[in-house]
């Protein structure tokens, strides 16, 4: 009977982990984290603000661009009660319902942002491969049914996780890889068989993020079969130069992604530095740097930015 109660006050609360060997957390790493979310949700609100305000970037481009902004959004606001909490306040508790809602969060806004990338790279393709038809094909209440299905897909397949979670019982250490909550990482935190999950969460992986990336793959095969083809060296390297934005954004979210996968799934060895390293760059970077890359790439984009801050 003493076991029992013990069990579940343990899986009362899960304990977020900072860097390894840090228990006193230096202030500079405070301070960084701080930089990053202001700086993110600067960047993000930025972009949205100046696309809703400018008429003329109310074109596809720009209102993907806006979706993606937006995923961004929610992704850093899903980790900064966390990450924030064990690095400014020591706070290193999180009881399982609010785990449970953040992972939902994280994953969600994850999925979406696989969506989202994959719908930039059809617009580069239709732009590329058939100008004439651009505005017929990528209409606003197309573009608007296509950002809904992106959303409803990331949430509808990321609501299972929170319930699969929660019929277990956590009796291990319950001591978390990570400053912030994800799926693959609690789920071996349960004293119970977690093969429904590994399997779904595997499932996933390779039907949702696996898919989106192959179709993006393919989409950049056709785009490159088309600029080939263009007789003139000029228009080659400006239809190109029109991808480089989304390629950035797309090695930003995919690599430290598919390497966090491998080594929650593989990589029983490997060291926790790396782990962390890997999951801050997954879920912290991307919102960060995609605002930077596109205003630095998009003339018209940052242009705008320019007059909204000199004024």
């Amino acid at each position: 009977m003493s076991a029992v109660n013990d069990t579940k006050l343990n899986s009362a609360m899960f304990l977020l982990t900072g860097i390894p060997g840090q228990e006193d957390i230096p202030l500079w790493i405070s301070i960084a984290f701080c930089f990053i979310y202001v700086f993110s949700i600067l960047g993000n609100s930025t972009i949205l603000f100046i696309i809703k305000t400018d008429p003329s970037l109310h074109e596809p481009m720009y209102i993907f661009l806006s979706m993606l902004a937006f995923t961004d959004l929610g992704l850093s606001i899903s980790t900064i009660p966390t990450i924030l909490g064990v690095y400014l306040f020591n706070s290193r508790e999180v009881s399982l319902d609010a785990c449970f809602a953040q992972l939902f969060f994280i994953h969600s806004f994850v999925f979406i942002e696989s969506s989202i990338l994959l719908l930039m790279a059809f617009d580069r393709f239709v732009a590329i491969s058939n100008p004439l038809r651009y505005a017929s094909i990528l209409t606003l209440p197309r573009i608007f049914k296509m950002g809904l299905v992106c959303v409803l897909r990331g949430v509808a397949v990321s609501s299972p996780f929170p319930f699969l979670l929660k019929r277990f019982q956590y009796c291990r250490v319950n001591v978390l890889s990570h400053s912030y909550c994800l799926h693959q990482d609690v789920m071996k935190l349960a004293c119970s068989d977690i093969t429904v999950n590994y399997i779904y969460g595997l499932f996933l992986t390779i039907s949702m993020d696996g898919l989106d990336s192959l179709f993006i793959f393919l989409s950049y095969v056709m785009i490159l079969k088309t600029v080939l083809s263009v007789a003139s060296h000029t228009e080659c390297l400006r239809a190109l130069n029109t991808c480089v934005s989304h390629l950035c954004a797309i090695l930003l979210f995919y690599t430290p992604e598919i390497g966090l996968s491998l080594i929650h799934r593989l990589g029983k060895g490997s060291s926790p530095l790396l782990q962390i390293v890997l999951g801050y760059i997954y879920l912290l970077v991307p919102p960060l740097m995609n605002p930077i890359v596109y205003s630095v790439n998009s003339k018209h984009l940052r242009g705008r930015i320019i007059r909204v801050f000199v004024k």
